[in-house]
């Protein structure tokens, strides 16, 4: 089992920067992939970016590829999104999940967080 809290969501300019951050109860974190997903209104939920176990095999949406970057830290628990570049399309709920395997599939994911919402402006 685990626990999923997102924070750092907001108001920003076009162009600005947001980190989001997911902090995980247990102790098992490090054997999850974890995963920021993202659900803008009338539109369905998408994988905006993914890390694997190990930290360092990621995954990104074409869209937002070279403009975020996912992170983790397996001692505290919390895994990161960092946004630039952000752009009004951007504008959605943000998602924090954790897959037991590679995570390639929406399905594998079996914890979510509440979400943060992010909205930029133009």
């Amino acid at each position: 089992q685990v626990q999923l809290v997102e924070s750092g969501g907001g108001l920003v300019q076009a162009g600005g920067s947001l980190r989001l951050s997911c902090a995980a109860s247990g102790r098992t974190f490090s054997s999850y992939t974890m995963a920021w997903f993202r659900q803008a209104p009338g539109k369905e939920r998408e994988l905006v970016g993914r890390i694997l176990r190990n930290g360092i095999n990621t995954y990104y949406l074409d869209s937002v590829r070279g403009r975020f970057t996912i992170s983790r830290d397996n001692v505290k628990n919390t895994v990161y999104l960092q946004m630039n570049s952000l752009k009004p399309e951007d504008t959605a709920v943000y998602y924090c999940a954790a897959a037991s395997g590679f995570g390639a599939q929406n399905y594998e994911y079996g914890y979510w967080g509440q979400g943060t919402q992010v909205t930029v402006s133009s």
